[in-house]
């Protein structure tokens, strides 16, 4: 039995928009900044080894970087020590943040997905693409769905050939 019909690709002949969170994720190189290198025992911050410390560090290092000072350890470390971090690096960093490089990126994807014109969207099929060779984070993806969900049709999760439904608007009652 033959069958003259060609071969359609329906995923590529869809109307599915595909995001895919990666092609969004910082440019910039992150460097982590533990203090519980500079503690005494891990455990105290002692001001005068510090101070010294931080003048002697290599901060050309952190040229054109994103720096993300934070402290490993259970240690108390007063705030002015993030200050005084922070003086140095500015000078060299690109961006002096607060915090781990994870809450870095998911700071960064916040401030991405709220400036994302969800009306760009309105009524369209959705695939938010999974599975990235960068480190997206999970609060990207749900912050993607809360923004997208009042406006979109439908929201998937994965890949347009394999997607798990998330959302479909309910249609009008008649």
């Amino acid at each position: 039995m033959s069958n003259d019909k060609p071969l359609v690709n329906r995923v590529a002949a869809s109307s599915l928009i595909t995001l895919k969170l990666e092609s969004y994720f910082p440019k910039g190189e992150v460097i982590a900044f533990d203090l519980k290198e500079y503690l005494f025992k891990e455990l105290i911050l002692r001001e005068k080894e510090f101070r010294t410390a931080l003048k002697e560090h290599n901060w050309e290092q952190y040229d054109g970087k994103i720096l993300a000072i934070y402290c490993s350890t259970d240690a108390i470390i007063p705030i002015w020590a993030y200050m005084l971090v922070a003086s140095y690096a500015a000078a060299h960093a690109e961006e002096v943040f607060q915090g781990t490089p994870e809450a870095y990126y998911q700071r960064a994807f916040q401030q991405i997905v709220h400036k994302i014109d969800a009306e760009e969207y309105r009524d369209q099929r959705i695939v938010i693409k999974g599975c990235s060779d960068l480190p997206v984070p999970l609060s990207a993806y749900v912050d993607l769905t809360a923004k997208l969900r009042p406006v979109a049709k439908s929201i998937m999760f994965g890949e347009p050939c394999s997607t798990v439904p998330i959302y479909k608007k309910p249609r009008p009652v008649r």
